[in-house]
């Protein structure tokens, strides 16, 4: 798949790092570093403008490092963008520890997944088919 890609940014472009990644690295493009207080959330923005093919989407997700050592993860994860988006690829980063944390212009702050997606078509009903699961959910199987 090729997806068209503008970077503004002072760096180099998303790449995969090794090569059965399923994620490209995204990275911060600050003109200072900005610090995350403990549950403060911020809009980073990465310097990046994406043309996705129409039938896909992109997923921004978060690192799973900076995640268990840190407490920053992605606040809508995963944030989608869609196909017809054509204004700067930003990351909505929350702190989730109780200590500050530093973002610096350059530091990997997500990681982008293209993936397929499709439009639904709504068919109203007024029962739906039954199955054997039926209305369980929220840990319906119980405890193993």
């Amino acid at each position: 798949m090729n997806v068209q890609i503008i970077n503004k940014s002072k760096h180099p472009l998303p790449e995969y790092a090794t090569k059965l990644s399923a994620g490209m690295d995204i990275r911060a493009n600050l003109q200072e570093s900005k610090t995350l207080l403990p549950l403060e959330r911020a809009l980073i923005p990465t310097g990046l403008f994406l043309a996705i093919p129409e039938g896909y989407e992109a997923q921004v997700r978060p690192r799973s490092g900076l995640a268990i050592k840190k407490g920053i993860t992605v606040l809508n994860s995963p944030g989608t963008i869609d196909s017809d988006y054509r204004g700067e690829l930003c990351i909505i980063l929350i702190n989730l520890s109780n200590e500050p944390f530093i973002i610096e212009d350059g530091e990997r702050i997500a990681q982008i997944i293209f993936a397929r997606c499709e439009q639904a078509i709504l068919d109203p009903k007024d029962k739906l088919e039954e199955t054997e699961r039926g209305t369980g959910g929220f840990g319906h199987t119980g405890a193993k």
